[in-house]
């Protein structure tokens, strides 16, 4: 051959390389079997298809990925849909998440790839990445009522999961208006219900609160009318706003109506807002009258002169009637007893003062100074002598609140008619379970001439307070639960009471310290236990160092103590102290209940998340030897066919960790093909030395 000829010698070259790259293409075999969707696509059937998938000499895997999938790079190209708010890195790498040649049965979309994507949860996607804020009713059916094709493993030909869907009302559910509403659904529903309507701006005109609250739209806007919905909804030329009295028949008189227009500058129909707000409930809302000026009652013809000006509305106008006209039916002011009910209740209204007016012990324009003497007071059946005698009125007929009637008839000879509580009503529930006395429940303890003077009785702590004095308590003096105090109270008392001493009583804690500083008050520690709470639950009053029943670890500190635990001693969590400390604790707390606050990590730290290393993830917390780690769905790298029955030490090797010791490693460690396998020598970018002529 002669290779002085150039036409020769190329064609030579050339022949050898197509046969090298024969000779390699036949020793190359793919990595697996790649998965039903993209296998039944003809032209990536065989060794031929590897390109249109990882591209050839001047594209990549990514520009092969968006050829196939246009929908999806117009997503990433107008920042749509959830590949469009991917970071560009991410969506820069299609394989990272739909990763392939894991077999025919594997699915390309899973949920691997929707936590690589932000979503750790699918079935709870939160539809605001899509533009879609889902609620209400949207958030309880399920994907594939929207989706078709949310749970197919394998789509069918030009088929979608979850793109193609437009979020507007009418595309899912039917228009009951047939067109007639020019508005957005939204504008009157919301997605929890049809039924749940709202209508937005209009408090423009009508705050929808109070009495408004709960009325039908169809009560205010029925079909027909000027103001019907569908009137309302086509946008244009509205009627003009309503006034209260177009909806609501006014009671009050037409002179009335006139006088608080005139005062408000307003029109008739509008003075119902001066008094009655949108957010009252009903015309009669509590304390509505009491907002009636002065000017606006003289109004009404009765001006609220002196010595009605300091009055209350309820004094005269009962607000238990029902009808408008009984509470308000219009009154002489000069006769007390047209607006004036009986403020003694009736209790004048027999016997030796039973006038039928109030004149007859008041004047005409003050109830007060009253003109019942002593000698008039000697008629009833409770004659002021003995101690009695020398009290004012007032110090057994107290001033009641304002608006409540003076207590005359009834206060006979009972204590606490006249007397007010020394002990603030501490015994009044047990009292009340008890036969009544005649002359009032103080006698049960106290004398008749002075109420230091206490009858010789029997004190049952238990029964009257609620707690029994036994054990340790009952070897103790009165005085060290109630220590007397320097000055006697506005009752005489010098007895003191628990809680002024040790606060609010609460249990236990009341007067001792709690040494556990309250872990056993929290979950799942138990309020009470056969009725016992408090320090009861575990200890009885004898000592503290006296448990009712055998603990119970996993009840009282949600760490149950199984397997290895339940054979340790306490002390090997618990050291003992060499005294008691200031709470009288003879061990110490434990370190904590985390598996590194006692156990060395031997995986030198490979798997801690932040400060903190989770070894139940893969170790029962009673039996550490004992391993719960599943590679498909614990570690980043599914096995899938190819790697199954490839040893564990193939690629989890032992290393040095930075303390020296030998550890096995496990992350981090390569996941990609080429990192663990390499890649083959593209022969046909390999230079070759030229050969001199």
């Amino acid at each position: 051959m002669n290779w002085r000829k150039p036409h020769l010698w190329i064609g030579a070259t050339s022949l050898t390389a197509v046969i090298l790259i024969a000779v390699v293409d036949a020793r190359r075999a793919a990595p697996g079997e790649i998965a039903r969707v993209h296998g039944r696509e003809k032209d990536l059937q065989g060794r031929s298809g590897c390109s249109q998938c990882h591209g050839g000499w001047f594209s990549d895997m990514t520009d092969s990925c968006n050829e196939c999938h246009d929908a999806i790079a117009a997503d990433i190209e107008t920042k749509a849909g959830v590949h469009g708010a991917l970071e560009p890195e991410t969506v820069a790498e299609c394989g990272a998440c739909h990763d392939e040649h894991h077999g025919d049965g594997f699915q390309l979309v899973n949920p691997r790839s929707f936590a690589l994507a932000g979503v750790p949860d699918a079935e709870h996607f939160d539809h605001c990445r899509v533009g879609f804020e889902m609620d209400g009713a949207h958030l309880e059916i399920d994907c594939a009522q929207c989706h078709d094709n949310a749970h197919e493993r394998v789509l069918a030909a030009g088929e979608q999961r979850f793109r193609g869907l437009d979020q507007a009302c009418g595309t899912c559910h039917a228009d009951p208006h047939d067109g007639k509403m020019q508005v957005a659904c939204a504008s009157c529903h919301g997605q929890s219900t049809w039924d749940g309507l709202h209508s937005l701006g209009h408090d423009k005109f009508l705050p929808l609160v109070g009495g408004h609250g709960d009325v039908g739209c169809r009560e205010c806007h029925a079909e027909g009318t000027p103001h019907s919905l569908e009137v309302l909804g086509l946008k244009r030329s509205r009627p003009a706003p309503r006034e209260c009295i177009d909806c609501h028949e006014s009671p009050h008189s037409r002179e009335f109506v006139d006088g608080v227009a005139s005062l408000a500058a307003c029109t008739g129909g509008a003075t119902c807002v001066t008094c009655h707000a949108a957010e009252h409930t009903s015309f009669r809302e509590p304390g509505l009258a009491d907002t009636l000026t002065p000017a606006q009652h003289a109004a009404s013809g009765f001006p609220l002169d002196v010595p009605h000006d300091q009055t209350k509305c309820a004094d005269c106008h009962a607000p238990a009637e029902l009808d408008f006209a009984a509470r308000y039916p219009g009154r002489d002011a000069d006769r007390c007893s047209a607006c004036h009910e009986d403020v003694h209740g009736g209790q004048f209204a027999e016997g030796p003062f039973a006038t039928g007016d109030c004149l007859a012990c008041h004047s005409r324009v003050a109830f007060e100074p009253h003109e019942f003497t002593v000698e008039r007071h000697a008629k009833t059946r409770f004659a002021l002598d003995g101690a009695h005698g020398e009290l004012e009125c007032k110090e057994c007929h107290a001033d009641p609140p304002e608006g409540v009637a003076r207590a005359f008839h009834g206060t006979e000879r009972r204590c606490e008619d006249c007397h007010e509580d020394a002990h603030d009503a501490f015994f009044a529930a047990v009292e009340a379970e008890l036969e009544p006395v005649d002359s009032g429940g103080c006698a049960r303890c106290h004398g008749s001439s002075k109420f230091d003077v206490v009858a010789d009785t029997s004190f049952d702590h238990g029964e009257w307070t609620g707690f029994d004095v036994a054990g340790a308590h009952k070897q103790a003096e009165c005085t060290v639960c109630h220590p007397l105090t320097e000055e006697p109270d506005e009752h005489g008392r010098r007895f003191g009471r628990v809680e002024d001493h040790f606060g609010v009583f609460a249990g236990c804690v009341t007067c001792h310290a709690d040494p556990h500083g309250g872990v056993f008050d929290r979950k799942p520690a138990l309020a009470s236990i056969d009725g016992r709470e408090d320090c009861a639950r575990c200890h009885d009053s004898s000592s503290f160092r006296s448990l009712a029943d055998e603990f119970d670890h996993g009840r009282w500190t949600g760490f149950a103590l199984v397997e290895d635990h339940a054979a340790a001693a306490c002390t090997d969590c618990h050291a003992p102290l060499r005294g008691a400390d200031e709470l009288g604790r003879t061990i110490d707390r434990a370190n904590g209940a985390a598996c590194a606050d006692c156990h060395v990590d031997p995986h030198a730290g490979q798997f801690r998340v932040g400060a903190a290393t989770d070894c139940a993830r893969c170790h029962h917390s009673g039996a550490p030897n004992y391993l719960e780690f599943d590679h498909e769905r614990d570690a980043r790298f599914a096995l899938g066919d190819a790697h199954a029955a490839v040893a564990c030490a193939s690629c989890h090797d032992t290393t040095v960790a930075s303390d020296g010791r030998d550890v096995v490693r496990y992350r981090p460690l390569p996941i990609t093909c080429v990192e663990c396998h390499g890649v083959h020598e593209d022969v046909l970018l390999r230079k070759k030395p030229r050969r001199k002529p």
